[in-house]
């Protein structure tokens, strides 16, 4: 464990460039193979290149408001006194790994979101309890819980065949989430991983004991210095409407009750959006004045700038591969040497790739879907397996895809290459539980 894991770091760290070249290199792949293996004209595929470059943008400002609103929302004093007490509980750097890692995991459950900046936030605070813990496998611990959300309550797949109307009804009808979610298949993957992902990462840790302890810059995470309301003496009207603490409670009661109906009427319905709209009232109330707040916004912006500059050419490489007819041909592949009892491994392979690739749950089973349960169907194979099949393969190479792991970096203060020699071990592993979940449950 510890050769492997030492090489896997070393390479990484040598070879993997910046999240940005690595999608710019993504991109002159898939546009090589969609000219040489596909057959299309350079002109076709800058074309396809350039009307997909765009098609993210509204997810992107979701992805950017997650960062935003979740490093605002843990710098109010409230919020760091609440991270304090759960991280007490690890009181040396195996513990704090463990504890790290099962937050995450039981937060990605619960919320994609929540669970990649809720992760990060925890595990920074863990970082300043127990300072001689590997901070780079502190941040790595807390992506893997990432690897359960497709899995949990905000998972992408299970929840758009459960909704009446989607675009595969007539084929498939609707699929309930007791199903999906909570079938035994799905609850196998989630309880092994549950359990045996903080010991591995454990493991990790001790692959790392005699090297020097990365020195944290804590400017560049995402916990900043208290902002101070200011003391002026003269104020204007304009400043004491800038530090009143009545505005802020009115807008953010506005925003709470606007919240509660919501659950009122939607049931327990925990969207990215919800999840936004929460990080950022209760970050307007519990700084307690505008001035206060905006201070934290400014602070936090600059963490948003990987995400807002990458999604377009993920958005990019997801146009070449659909408009090319790569996507479908490496699905078709797949699915050309399966049988019944084989398809659902095979399809959780192929979502794996495709996922590198186009790197959204929603997305890929928009691209996928059709023909993975047509031929499902064919080989004699319950659709809904097909359905977790590619969830859980969207979810497996994000451990080595750096899209999702941005929000989590831009948090902590490190780049890809930081953490992927940990993750690609991680992804290594749990192959093994999702497989036989997939074949055997």
């Amino acid at each position: 464990m510890k050769t492997m894991t030492n090489f896997f770091d070393r390479f990484v760290q040598r070879y993997l460039p910046d999240a940005f070249l690595f999608a710019i290199t993504l991109t002159i792949v898939v546009f090589l193979i969609g000219m040489f293996v596909m057959g299309n004209t350079p002109v076709q595929m800058i074309d396809y290149w350039g009307n997909g470059f765009w098609d993210l943008l509204e997810f992107a400002m979701q992805m950017s408001l997650i960062v935003v609103t979740g490093n605002v929302l843990a710098n109010t004093p409230v919020v760091k006194r609440l991270l304090e007490k759960p991280s007490a509980l690890a009181k040396s750097p195996a513990q704090a790994v463990i504890l790290v890692t099962i937050t995450a995991i039981v937060a990605s459950l619960i919320n994609y979101g929540f669970g990649l900046v809720g992760g990060a936030l925890f595990a920074l605070q863990v970082a300043k309890r127990v300072p001689s813990a590997d901070y780079r496998l502190l941040i790595a611990s807390a992506y893997s819980g990432f690897l359960l959300w497709h899995g949990g309550l905000s998972g992408a797949i299970p929840l758009w065949v459960a909704t009446p109307g989607h675009f595969l009804e007539d084929t498939i009808g609707t699929i309930p989430v007791t199903e999906t979610l909570f079938s035994g298949s799905n609850l196998f993957i989630i309880l092994i991983l549950l359990i045996t992902l903080p010991f591995l990462n454990r493991m990790l840790l001790k692959t790392q004991e005699g090297k020097i302890q990365n020195q944290i810059d804590w400017k560049d995470t995402g916990f900043k210095e208290e902002f101070e309301e200011p003391e002026l003496q003269a104020q204007t009207p304009s400043e004491r409407l800038e530090n009143s603490r009545i505005v802020s409670l009115i807008i953010g009661i506005f925003g709470l009750t606007y919240i509660i109906y919501h659950f009122s009427a939607n049931g327990f319905d925990l969207n990215i959006d919800i999840v936004n709209l929460i990080m950022l009232f209760l970050g307007i109330l519990l700084h307690r004045t505008p001035r206060r707040f905006l201070n934290s916004v400014n602070h936090a912006v600059r963490d948003a700038g990987g995400i807002i500059i990458q999604f377009p050419f993920y958005a990019g490489i997801m146009g070449m591969m659909v408009d090319s007819g790569l996507s479908e041909s490496m699905s078709l592949w797949f699915v050309s040497i399966s049988n019944e009892f084989t398809y659902p491994l095979f399809v959780f392979l192929s979502a794996g790739l495709v996922n590198f690739f186009v790197p959204s749950g929603g997305g890929q089973w928009a691209v996928q879907g059709p023909m993975l349960v047509s031929a499902s169907i064919d080989i004699g194979v319950d659709p809904t397996k097909t359905a977790m099949a590619v969830a859980w393969g969207s979810a497996w190479t994000n451990m080595i895809q750096p899209f999702w792991a941005l929000p989590l970096l831009s948090v902590a203060g490190l780049k890809v290459k930081d953490i992927m020699g940990f993750c690609f071990i991680i992804l290594v592993y749990s192959f093994f539980p999702i497989a036989i979940g997939l074949l055997f449950f």
